[in-house]
């Protein structure tokens, strides 16, 4: 007997805790850039879950990869070595040059494992006073869900109820290298920050942003943490964003598209000198490393660079970007982006995003809204011209009839 979508959704409403509001459309297939509901019902994701799914939904030679792995060895924890784990290493250091790397799972564990590091290297390398290292962050940041993150949020869903929160963090300003600059005291041990804050709205700074921050920490001796794990692997035009700027981070953290949606997979990335202080016992993940996600993540690696999805980013980027801006709708604040990580900011005035995400749906768009009056639009990399031609049809449509 076939559920109905109303089903679904009243089992989810009645035992799952209610920390989501999701769009009310019930999944159940996936291909490439489309989605599939239980009614049969086809959609073009423009999420591409928070970017996690860069490679499109169910990449066959990334599947092909999983399952192949999962018919052999799934998991061994790091109590012993595996034959995946040295070969995902090399494939990291070769395409983004680091020197030490750390695997983690969630996103939230790669920013945990840095802040950790980065600390022990504060007080071994640097000579910070014990358990007096501060990390710069900025306002408005997203950086996962755990308590420390939150800790540092100055968002006040995030915070509020969760309290008392771990010290040790300062806030500044997005994209204000002056600021940034007068926050540095003596126990400064590292810079957190996104490259682009993703759920903050898709804010890019000003040019020349990263550049200065990377010169400041240099002449300070602080740790460039950059949280590259919405925008790094090919969803803003580059293999990271961080070379727009032409800067090399001391830390870089990537998860979500590591694994193209199959699997749990993050890292952090470093210079030998951060990851160099953690001795064995000091930190560690059961999971963490395990031959099934690394060899995954091979494979997802494989694919975004071989089959061009990163150029492929960049160019169908800047294409859906100048189409939106096209669009003649009085909602319309802003159009920005960069790549595939695209933002319609609506007026205040024009309603919150919401109600034109749930009109998208109904035209065939699954997209999302965040800080009340952006919709995020951040497809998997294989989007294809037409694609995005069909797309604008109905963003238009949408965007215009609501105006």
């Amino acid at each position: 007997m076939s559920r109905m979508p109303e089903d679904y959704i009243a089992a989810e409403h009645l035992l799952g805790a209610h920390n989501y509001k999701p769009i009310d459309v019930v999944l159940s297939r996936g291909e490439g850039v489309w989605l599939y509901d239980v009614d049969g019902n086809r959609y073009l994701d423009c999420l591409a879950a928070y970017s996690a799914v860069n490679q499109g939904h169910c990449h066959p030679v990334i599947r092909d990869a999983m399952v192949a792995q999962a018919s052999k060895l799934t998991l061994t924890s790091r109590a012993f070595r595996n034959d995946q784990l040295a070969p995902l290493y090399e494939d990291l250091a070769r395409l983004t040059g680091a020197h030490k790397i750390l695997p983690m799972n969630s996103g939230a564990e790669a920013v945990e494992s840095a802040v950790k590091a980065v600390r022990k290297w504060g007080y071994e390398v640097k000579g910070v006073p014990e358990n007096k290292a501060e990390i710069i962050v900025c306002d408005n940041n997203f950086h996962g869900r755990t308590l420390g993150i939150v800790g540092f949020s100055t968002d006040p869903a995030a915070r509020t109820g969760f309290g008392p929160f771990a010290p040790g963090f300062r806030v500044v300003p997005f994209g204000d290298a002056e600021a940034f600059e007068a926050a540095i005291t003596p126990n400064t041990v590292g810079f957190l920050v996104e490259p682009i804050q993703g759920e903050a709205g898709i804010l890019i700074p000003p040019a020349g942003y990263f550049a200065k921050v990377r010169e400041i920490c240099t002449a300070n001796n602080v740790t460039l943490i950059l949280d590259e794990i919405q925008t790094g692997l090919g969803r803003t035009g580059k293999l990271l964003a961080e070379e727009h700027e032409g800067i090399e981070a001391d830390v870089t953290l990537v998860g979500k598209a590591l694994s193209g949606g199959f699997y749990p997979v993050s890292a952090v990335l470093s210079n030998s000198e951060v990851l160099g202080v953690l001795q064995p016992g000091e930190h560690g993940s059961t999971f963490g490393g395990n031959p099934l996600a690394c060899a995954v993540a091979r494979a997802a690696l494989k694919v975004l660079v071989e089959e061009g999805m990163i150029e492929n980013a960049a160019v169908i980027g800047d294409y859906f970007k100048d189409g939106l801006s096209r669009i003649r709708s009085n909602a319309i604040r802003e159009v920005r982006g960069r790549g595939l990580m695209l933002a319609v900011e609506l007026h205040p005035e024009a309603g919150g995003a919401r109600a034109y995400c749930e009109a998208l749906r109904g035209e065939g768009i699954l997209a999302k809204d965040t800080h009340d009056h952006t919709i995020r639009i951040a497809p998997p990399l294989v989007l294809t011209r037409n694609d995005v031609d069909w797309a604008l049809e109905r963003f238009d449509k949408v965007l215009t009839r609501m105006q």
